[in-house]
C-alpha cells in the first residue's frame, strides 16, 4: 500500500561529519536560492487566489513571466493552466513531492479559522483502531507505533493539544502543511520523499549547494530537518523505522530515516519512500519546485560535467532564461537566471 501519510517534527542531533559547513560544494560557482513551486491547474487564475486566504499575512496573489502566481517572502507559487485534473498523491502514483507549507505561529488558531471559512481539511489518523482528527496534536505525542499507543492508552496518556501540524486541502488537490513553528507566518518547505534520504541529501549538497542543517537546527523549526541515518558508509544502506501515527493511512507512516538540506532558509525536508518506483513530476499536480543562480551557463557546464541528467537545455523562460535536471527518485528541478 502506497503511504500517503503525515509528517513530524523530528527532533534529533547532527552528527560531527554533517556538523561542518558545507554550504557548497567544490565548483559551485554561485550560490542558489530557492526560487518557485510550479503546480499544474485546471484553474490557475482560481488557485493564486485561493492561498492568500489562508496566509493572508505572508502570501499575496500576483503573476510573474506570465504566470497567475502566489508571492509568499521571496518565493512564488506560480500555475500553469491544464486541461484535465493533474494527478496528485490521491489520483496517480506518487512523484518525490509529497506536500509544501507554511509555518504559523499558532497551528491550531489556524485551523480554526480554516474551518469558519470552510476550507477542506486533510484529516490524519490518530491510530490504526483510532479515529480522523485534525492536527498531530490531537493525537498520542511523540509519533508512537500501535503497540505503543496501546500502551499509552492503559497508562491514561492523552494528546497535548497544544501546536502541531496539520494539512489543507488546496485547489486541484494540493496538499498544504500548517505547521506551528516561529512567531510569523511563512512559506518555509517543501517535503520531499526519497527512498534513500542521505543519498538525496548528499546529492543536493553536492550539485546544487544545498546547505546541511547545524547542529539541532532541526528540533526548533520545520525548516530543516536533521541528517538521514550514519554519515558514513554506504548512504543507500538504509534501516526503515517501523510506521507510527498520525497518518493518512491506517496502516501508519515510515518516518525515518529522515533528513532535510536548505536553500536559504527554505527547507527541502525529506521523509523516506521504501523500496522505491516513485514517478517524474513533470505534468502532476507539483510539476517542479525552481532555483535562482546568477550565471546559468556556468551552472549548466559545471552539472553537466558532473554528470547530472538534463531534462530540459537552456531556453528563454519570459524575460530570463531556465533549464531543467533531474534529481534523486525523478524530481524536476529548474534553475532560472537571476542576475
Amino acid at each position: 500500500m502506497r503511504i500517503i501519510a503525515g509528517t513530524a517534527l523530528l527532533i534529533a542531533t547532527m552528527l560531527v561529519a554533517y556538523a561542518q559547513d558545507r554550504t557548497a560544494a567544490p565548483g559551485t560557482t554561485d550560490a542558489m536560492h530557492f526560487h518557485h513551486v510550479h503546480l499544474n491547474s485546471m484553474n490557475p487564475k482560481a488557485a493564486a487566489e485561493y492561498y492568500p486566504k489562508p496566509f493572508a499575512e505572508s502570501a499575496t496573489k500576483t503573476t510573474f513571466n506570465g504566470y497567475e502566481a502566489v508571492k509568499t517572502g521571496n518565493v512564488y507559487l506560480l500555475f500553469t493552466k491544464v486541461n484535465t485534473p493533474p494527478q496528485n498523491e490521491l489520483t496517480g502514483p506518487q512523484t518525490s513531492v509529497w506536500h509544501f507549507g507554511w509555518n504559523t505561529p499558532d497551528s491550531r488558531k489556524y485551523n480554526e479559522r480554516f474551518r469558519a471559512m470552510g476550507l477542506e481539511i486533510a484529516q490524519m489518523w490518530d491510530a490504526a483502531d483510532g479515529k480522523l482528527v485534525d492536527l498531530s496534536s490531537d493525537t498520542l505525542p511523540g509519533f508512537p507505533t500501535q503497540e505503543q499507543i496501546l500502551e499509552l492508552r492503559a497508562k491514561g496518556t492523552q494528546p497535548t493539544r497544544q501546536g502541531g501540524f496539520g494539512y489543507l486541502r488546496g485547489p486541484d488537490g494540493a496538499m498544504i502543511e500548517n505547521a506551528q513553528a516561529g512567531q510569523a507566518e511563512r512559506f518555509n518547505h517543501v517535503h520531499m520523499y526519497h527512498e534513500h534520504p542521505r543519498c538525496a541529501m548528499e546529492w543536493y549538497v553536492t550539485h546544487l549547494g544545498a546547505k546541511m542543517p547545524q547542529g539541532a537546527q532541526g528540533a526548533t523549526t520545520r525548516g530543516g530537518a536533521p541528517a538521514a541515518a550514519q554519515a558514513t558508509g554506504d548512504c543507500h544502506t538504509t534501516a526503515y523505522a517501523p510506521p507510527t501515527w498520525p497518518s493518512f493511512a491506517k496502516t501508519g507512516f515510515v518516518r525515518d530515516p529522515a533528513g532535510g538540506v536548505l536553500f536559504d532558509d527554505i527547507s527541502i525536508s525529506i521523509r523516506p519512500w521504501p523500496g522505491g518506483g516513485l514517478v517524474s513530476t513533470r505534468g502532476k499536480l507539483v510539476d517542479h519546485w525552481a532555483l535562482s543562480t546568477a550565471d546559468l551557463t556556468a551552472t549548466v557546464a559545471r552539472l553537466k560535467s558532473e554528470g547530472v541528467k538534463f531534462l530540459e537545455e537552456i531556453h528563454p523562460w519570459g524575460n530570463t532564461r531556465a533549464t531543467m535536471i533531474e534529481g534523486p527518485d525523478r524530481i524536476a528541478i529548474e534553475l532560472v537566471e537571476v542576475k
